[in-house]
This record gives C-alpha cells, sequence and structure tokens, in this order.
C-alpha cells in the first residue's frame, strides 16, 4: 500500500490473532490492488490483461466506487483521470475502504476502542481512556513537528489533503492544474473511504468545497487557506479542540 499502517487497541483488548487477521488484510489488499506489482489485479486491469467482469468482487466494487465519486464530485475526484489512459484504476479509494474494512473486523473480535492509522488517514472508535476523545492533529504546512489545529474525535474517520509532503500530486483532474486556493483540507465524517476521497475533491474545489463536503451527511471538514487562514464548517466545530491561526 506503499505507506505505514499502525493499529492501537485500548481496552477492552483484542486476541492477538484479531491483529494478525488486520495485518494479514493489509497484505492481502496490497497484493490485490497494489499498481506497483504487476501480477496485482489492478496491474492487469490497467494494461488489459484482466477484464473488469472476471476481477473480484472487491475490486470492481471499488473501481464502481471510485466511478461513483467522479460524478459525486462534478470531476474534482476523478480517480481514471491519474493515468493517460484513463484505464480503471481505484488506488484512490482503496486505503480508506481498507482501513474501514479493518475496524470492522476489529469490531466483530471485540474492540471497542481502536484506532488504526493507514498514512495519517485513520478510523478512530471509542476513546483511548473514559471520557477522553482521541486527539488528532492537524500538521501544520510549514513545519512538520507543529500542529495547526487539534480534533476531539469519536468513532470518526480523519483524512487529509495537502501538498506538503509530495510537491504537487494533486491536481484538478477537469483542468490538469494543481490547486493552489488550499494549503491543506481534512475530512471527517463515518467512513474513510469517502473522507479520503472528499478531502481531495475538497482540496481540488478551494474553499467552496467546504461548502460541499458540509452538505454531504455526517461529513465535515477543516482547511488552511492560501492566505494561512483556518476554516471550518459547523460540524467540524464541535470537534475543533484547540484552533490558532496558522503561523
Amino acid at each position: 500500500m506503499g505507506t505505514v499502517v499502525s493499529i492501537d487497541v485500548r481496552p477492552p483488548l483484542v486476541t492477538a490473532e484479531a491483529i494478525e487477521a488486520a495485518v494479514a488484510w493489509f497484505h492481502d489488499v496490497d497484493r490485490r490492488f497494489s499498481p506497483y506489482k504487476p501480477d496485482s489485479e489492478v496491474s492487469r486491469l490497467i494494461v488489459g490483461a484482466l477484464a473488469f467482469e472476471a476481477a473480484s468482487p472487491d475490486v470492481r466494487a471499488m473501481v464502481t466506487l471510485a466511478d461513483e465519486l467522479r460524478d459525486r464530485t462534478g470531476g474534482a475526484f476523478d480517480a481514471r483521470r491519474f493515468r493517460s489512459d484513463a484505464a480503471p484504476d481505484p488506488t484512490g479509494v482503496v486505503k480508506g475502504w481498507s482501513v474501514d474494512e479493518a475496524v470492522a473486523g476489529l469490531r466483530l473480535a471485540g474492540a471497542r476502542n481502536v484506532q488504526v492509522n493507514a498514512g495519517g488517514d485513520l478510523v478512530a472508535l471509542g476513546e483511548p481512556s473514559p471520557g477522553v476523545p482521541w486527539r488528532i492533529g492537524i500538521r501544520h504546512p510549514d513545519h512538520a513537528d507543529r500542529v495547526a489545529a487539534v480534533l476531539g474525535v469519536r468513532d470518526l474517520a480523519v483524512a487529509t489533503s495537502g501538498l506538503y509532503e509530495r510537491g504537487g500530486h494533486i491536481v484538478d483532474p477537469r483542468t490538469g492544474n494543481v490547486p493552489s486556493a488550499l494549503r491543506s483540507v481534512t475530512v471527517v465524517g463515518p467512513s474513510l473511504a469517502l473522507a479520503d476521497a472528499y478531502a481531495t475533491a475538497v482540496f481540488v474545489m478551494g474553499e467552496a468545497g467546504l461548502d460541499w463536503v458540509a452538505r454531504q451527511p455526517g461529513f465535515g471538514g477543516v482547511a488552511i487557506t492560501a492566505a494561512d487562514r483556518l476554516v471550518w464548517t459547523e460540524l467540524a466545530d464541535g470537534l475543533l479542540d484547540r484552533a490558532a491561526p496558522v503561523a
């Protein structure tokens, strides 16, 4: 999956076998979906060696979800446009979905207070200790060791998009240009598969994207503008534990 995944389970704890099953799940997702493995289903889809109808149900579902999100976001998120041949490539939604599924498996194993983090995008259930929410820092765009704000979350997914770590890797699929109105966007909601895609879409849309994500049931967001203003939706306002001007 090209990133680090961490699993943090607080009491009630689960068995070692449940953790091992979650780890095995992520390896299986990587095996089937990685565009960097020539024998994965996604790689074979991209080069035409595997027909969509012959792919596994999970792969077909993720390609379908990516297409639905392209329509839902008005093209601001379009997984197919990230490749010049517009081949089916659901990797833009797979990471979030895989975390959602891993958390569901841990819940079935008895976990009630757990955080699963994949490269900074995460799902946090319950509380790390009684009465205390999970504290999720929004990274300062200029200083990796500082935060611009902190969210206190329970039973939510959190995903962030920005250019401060990987340069101009986010482009507007409709124009091919790198967006410049926002420095970062953090989206919260009930699903990481959707929150991750929405964060990318809002980053492309600019500040108006916050109004768009606020209209998606259960979702909200926090953004840092090009002028270093911190702006947020009504849902996120209830989660902000600390907000300060970006400096």
